[in-house]
Formats: structure tokens, C-alpha cells, sequence
């Protein structure tokens, strides 16, 4: 009976999933198999791939034909390498523990490539998540700044005015001593000149009414002897009437 591993598949419309199996050659793809040997699943990143080497190195040695993609898969985990070593102990070419040695220096040597693939792949989704953090940041702020209110700006204009006021009261308090004493030496030099003022008219007034008084005492005999002239004239006009 000849013997084919195989995939056989499984899963939802969209999402398959494969099983690898070992199976008679002329069964339905999705039919009755002889042996479960493994899983395969492309949609995770990376793929996930399980396979019972032991088992697959044993079918393989009695004649079972892989297809492929079965191929491809088992030489992704080892099981054509060992089967590739065995062939070579049979032969005498190396013992059986240079075999496993080997087998497991080139198990060692892969992991790291698949570790240091999903690493750069985890490293990729990380910068990717950060670029569209910040993205979606940017973008939020902007949405925040142009639903902004405008008076939060005018208050922040007025915060900024209130700042000189208060600088300017402080310079205010500070000349205030200046003022006062600049208005209290006013003040004084006011009451000075006002007192000045009204001694200088005082005594005008009393030098105006000095002079007026000799003015008519000056005046008061001339007019007295003019008058007697006049009645003297008088008289004597009378006498030489009569």
C-alpha cells in the first residue's frame, strides 16, 4: 500500500487549518488517514509548525512519499535532516552519536533564526503600534485645539495684561512717598506766596489811601481861599450896586 504525508484540511471558510498526516495514497484528501504526524497553521505570523519528527523519519524510511508542501514542512522542522543523518549511519559514514549531534547543532542553529525572525517581527508590530499611537495623538490634539473655545485665548491675553498692571501698582506704591512729598512742599510754597500777596496788597492799599488823604488835605485851603476870594468879589460887586 503505498503511504503519502500529506496535508488534510480543517477549519472555517476564510481561516483553514492543516493537519499532517500520514495517509494511503488513494483515500479522499480529507478522508480516513493512518497516522496524525503534525499541525499547520498559516494564519499566524509566523506560521506555526508541529511535527512529531520521530514519527515522520519512521514513515519516511518505509517508503512514504511526501507531497510538497509536506516536504517543505517537515524540512522546516528537521524531520528530512534526520532522516538525511540516518541514511548516512546506515552507510557507516558517521555513528549514530555524530548524527545526533550534528542533528542537534542544526535544531539549535534553526530555532535561532526563527526566534530572531519573530523577535524582528514583534519589533516591526511595536513600531507600528507607536507610529499609529502618536498618529492618533497628533490627530486627537488637533481635533482639541480647533474645538478649542476662543475665550480660553482672551483670557490668557488678559492673564498676560494683568501682569504690567501689576507692575505697574507696584512702580505706583513706589512713588507715591515722591508724590506726597512733591504736593506737601506745593502746598507750602502756595501758602508762602498767597501770604506775600496779601501783605503786598495791604500795603498798597494803605499807601493809595495815604496819598488820598494828603491830596485833599492839599486841596482842602486852596479851595477854602478860593472861595473866600469868591465871596470877597461878591461883596464888593454888591457895594457898587448900591
Amino acid at each position: 500500500m503505498p503511504v503519502r504525508i500529506r496535508l488534510q484540511r480543517h477549519g472555517k471558510k476564510g481561516k483553514p487549518f492543516y493537519w499532517i498526516v500520514a495517509a494511503d495514497s488513494r483515500a479522499k484528501r480529507d478522508g480516513r488517514y493512518l497516522e496524525k504526524l503534525g499541525v499547520y497553521n498559516p494564519n499566524t505570523n509566523p506560521a506555526t509548525v508541529e511535527v512529531d519528527v520521530d514519527g515522520a523519519v519512521k514513515w519516511l524510511q518505509n517508503g512514504a512519499q511526501p507531497s510538497d508542501t509536506a516536504r517543505t514542512l517537515l524540512s522546516y522542522r528537521g524531520a528530512m535532516m534526520k532522516h538525511h543523518l540516518n541514511g548516512g549511519v546506515r552507510k557507516g559514514a558517521f555513528t549514530q552519536e555524530e548524527a545526533d549531534k550534528k542533528f542537534a547543532a542544526w535544531l539549535e542553529e534553526k530555532q535561532d533564526k526563527i526566534q530572531a525572525k519573530i523577535d524582528g517581527l514583534d519589533k516591526e508590530k511595536a513600531e507600528d503600534l507607536s507610529k499609529r499611537f502618536e498618529a492618533e495623538k497628533a490627530i486627537n490634539e488637533k481635533r482639541i485645539a480647533d474645538q478649542a473655545p476662543e475665550p480660553v485665548v482672551e483670557a490668557a491675553d488678559e492673564t498676560a495684561v494683568e501682569a504690567p498692571e501689576g507692575a505697574a501698582s507696584d512702580e505706583a506704591a513706589e512713588e507715591t512717598p515722591a508724590t506726597e512729598e512733591n504736593t506737601t512742599e506745593e502746598t507750602v510754597s502756595e501758602a508762602v506766596e498767597e501770604t506775600v500777596s496779601e501783605a503786598v496788597e495791604e500795603a498798597v492799599e494803605e499807601a493809595v489811601e495815604g496819598a488820598v488823604v494828603e491830596a485833599v488835605k492839599e486841596a482842602a485851603p486852596e479851595q477854602a481861599a478860593e472861595e473866600t476870594s469868591t465871596a470877597e468879589e461878591t461883596n464888593e460887586e454888591e457895594d457898587k450896586k448900591e
